[in-house]
């Protein structure tokens, strides 16, 4: 970077990206998507309460509109835009979204069906108890503030949270290389533990969630992760928590029952809930599944209906968590603004220490700032006494003396502050009963003092303190409160119930057609007319499977790759279908050899152009990664051309030369990857086709005019796996190929 006479610098436009990025980077972590771990709150979040306090909305006074809030937050301290502001707002006002919600809201702040909240000019707030302790304590020099964006006011860095709110209720965000994302928790708990973190610093993981057990959602839910799951998130803040919503089984008349849902997953929006139940229904995606009714008021009420009586109520609610948000997953990445305003990721025991040792800070803070106060006072009640015991003489010095103040200061050795105090004393005032509170007065404040300057020098007692604090908030948000109660049940991690294909699908016949090109659609039933068929410009019939919805069907390319698509899941209809390389990651290089479905315990033929092939286990296909498996490795240049079936004792190859070779099926091994072995031996030619069969029923082959020709005896051509085979039957078909084989 250089800088010119006329003071104009010139830089890189890397390096001037670069930096002005970075500014945008610092910006948007630290003034905008990361809370703090002292008070658990983003800036706009603190500005809100903050101007909400300045507006006197406490929560014994009345309402103001929430327009009037947002344009002092925007005007005074933040420049953002109103909606941002607002929603922010909202959020802190509804009770699905906060564990322990800071707004108290009138007026329509939105619901659980996720619809919007009412203009900002037609809503009402005011704070919440829990507001006014995360304020506790702003007067009192208790923390930092700074100036406004403009210079004209002063804000709090920090707000003295009486309240462990980053834990309490939670916080997502998402800033520049970097995000947060911290479940709510139960404030009873958390009490708990921090007063047992008092006692015992170095308090392990494992005695830790002793007391906190795990989130505690304010919609509800059942907490079904595994133990050691839950155990290494809060270790390391870094993991996920599975919730299930809340049900049971109620019973109809004559054997008839359905299931009520009663709570959601945390962030869950009901009415999208609702809508992807119907849809899969509607779609027959479900097949236990006959019907959904939304029956919620105040309470969720989500009614579902079995096809039949017969279902298990178990398997449904399996296959309904597996394939609906009836199950969530909510992630921890607990990634903070730690007391240095450096954003890292603590683990649970050190986001409670953070706040601990914020709470004592606040502490010590504010009763530094009463003692300044009670000297104070003691320095002007002091004045007061000097003037109760010479009244007389302060009465002529201020009718007398020209500057009474003065006098008075030299008289009796008075302060400033005390001779402007005894001056400005009323005449009421100089009753002997007015002394005698005064007396009192003096008093107490001394005790008073006294007491905090014993605990300022006594960081046990300081610690006492602390706990006192948190053990009045425990009793207040305890479990016997409403607010308090635990919501999210602990539960232990699901069975492990096998759900058949037929649950999550309703079983119909489809057919599956596959182009050359590699487009491929489903159409319904099995007596789809191939002639009817449409294609894109250039492109032809490849693939034509009959198969059930139900059915996972099994892909091989000619790579060797082995990939599987579950039919419900291919496009239906008579159009073009999609592209296949869109559901699966196949090389653009390579086609698919085959199209099969596929089946668990069956064993499969797999050859490539060489003369190589295996049987492959079924439980070897059944990838669902869009990367696939590989099962067969071609030797170099060669490529994978075909996989069926074995379904027989005998293999049969034939080649180019029209030469047949029939081999018992033992003596192809079973392998589950490599090159293969030679499958036949060819003087002149390669590898044209193999197909396995029953030596009992021999070879079959259509012949023109729709007739079909069977050999039964295959005694010439039978042999040693590596043979040269034999010539083909007469009118075999040109080029060789079985009838079982692809195009």
């Amino acid at each position: 970077m250089t800088t010119t006479s006329a003071g104009i610098r010139t830089t890189g436009l890397g390096d001037a990206l670069a930096e002005r990025y970075l500014a945008y980077a610092l910006s948007t972590i630290m003034s905008r998507s990361l809370p703090d771990v002292r008070d658990g709150l983003k800036p706009v979040h603190r500005r809100l309460l903050y101007a909400m306090r300045q507006l006197r909305l406490d929560p014994d006074q009345g309402y103001k509109k929430s327009a009037r809030v947002v344009g002092d937050v925007m005007g005074k301290f933040h420049p953002h835009g109103d909606a941002a502001i607002y929603e922010a707002m909202v959020r802190l006002a509804q009770d699905f979204s906060q564990r322990y919600p800071l707004v108290d809201g009138q007026g329509n702040f939105g619901n659980v069906d996720g619809d919007n909240a009412a203009a900002m000019r037609y809503t009402e707030a005011r704070l919440t108890e829990v507001a006014g302790l995360l304020l506790e304590g702003i007067d009192e020099d208790a923390v930092d503030f700074t100036d406004t964006y403009d210079g004209e006011s002063r804000e709090p860095v920090i707000l003295p949270a009486a309240f462990p709110n980053l834990l309490a209720n939670g916080a997502q965000g998402i800033a520049v290389g970097m995000a947060t994302s911290i479940p709510p928790h139960n404030v009873a708990e958390l009490c708990d533990a921090l007063l047992r973190m008092i006692d015992k610093p170095d308090l392990g993981i494992d005695e830790l969630l002793t007391l906190v057990r795990g989130p505690d959602f304010p919609t509800g839910g059942v907490l079904v992760e595994k133990p050691g799951n839950i155990r290494d998130a809060y270790l390391t803040g870094k993991g996920s928590f599975r919730v299930r919503a809340c049900w049971n089984v109620e019973k109809l008349q004559n054997g008839t029952w359905q299931v009520v849902v009663t709570e959601i997953p945390y962030q869950v929006q009901k009415a999208r809930l609702v809508e992807r139940l119907a849809e899969l229904i509607e779609g027959r995606k479900i097949a236990m599944l006959a019907d959904i009714r939304d029956e919620s008021a105040e309470d969720i009420r989500l009614v579902l209906e079995p096809r039949s009586r017969r279902v298990d109520p178990e398997l449904m609610m399996e296959s309904l968590f597996a394939t609906t948000p009836l199950e969530s997953r909510i992630q921890l990445n607990l990634n903070v603004l730690d007391a240095s305003r450096t954003p890292r990721v603590m683990s649970l025991s050190q986001a409670l220490q953070g706040f601990l040792h914020h709470r004592h800070e606040v502490l010590i803070r504010r009763k530094t700032h009463r003692l300044t106060r009670i000297e104070e006072r003691l320095e002007v009640l002091q004045g007061y006494l000097v003037a109760y015991l010479n009244i007389d003489e302060v009465i002529r010095i201020i009718r007398e003396e020209d500057d009474p103040k003065t006098v008075m200061r030299a008289r009796w050795e008075l302060t400033d502050r005390q001779a402007e105090a005894v001056l400005n004393m009323r005449l009421r005032a100089l009753r002997k009963l007015e002394e005698i509170e005064i007396r009192k007065e003096f008093d107490g404040l001394s005790d008073e003092k006294a007491e905090i300057e014993a605990l300022l020098k006594n960081p046990d007692l300081l610690w006492q303190a602390v706990a006192g604090e948190l053990s009045r908030l425990r009793e207040s948000f305890g479990p016997d409160t409403e607010l308090g109660r635990r919501r999210t049940a602990i539960g232990g991690p699901p069975p492990d119930i096998e759900i058949p294909p037929d649950a999550l699908t309703e079983r119909e016949p489809v057919t599956v057609v596959c182009s050359e090109k590699g487009w491929i659609r489903v159409i319904k039933g099995h007596g789809a007319d191939e002639t009817g068929f449409r294609f894109k410009e250039g492109d032809s019939l490849r693939f034509l499977l009959r198969a059930h919805t139900t059915d996972l069907l099994t892909l091989v390319a000619s790579n060797g790759r082995s990939y599987s698509v579950q039919a419900d899941r291919l496009p239906r209809g008579r159009g073009h279908g999609e592209p296949l390389r869109l559901m699966i990651d196949m090389a653009e290089d390579h086609d698919l050899v085959a199209l099969l479905v596929h089946r668990e315990h069956a064993r499969y033929l797999i050859a490539s152009g060489d003369g190589r092939g295996f049987l492959v286990p079924g439980s070897r296909f059944g990838a669902r990664t869009r990367t696939g498996r590989q099962v067969m490795s071609p030797a170099d240049g060669a490529r994978v051309v075909l996989c069926r079936q074995a379904g027989g004792d005998h293999v049969a190859v034939v080649g180019s030369n029209r030469r047949m070779l029939v081999f018992p099926i033992d003596e192809l091994p079973e392998r589950s990857g490599g090159k293969g072995v030679i499958l036949q031996r060819y003087a002149r030619g390669s590898f044209a086709d193999a197909t396995v069969l029953s030596a009992e029923d021999g070879l079959t082959w259509p012949m023109p005019g729709g007739r079909q020709r069977r050999i039964r005896e295959l005694g010439q051509w039978m042999g040693r796996r590596g043979q040269a085979g034999v010539a083909v039957p007469n009118g075999f078909p040109r080029p060789p190929r079985f009838p079982e084989g692809g195009a």
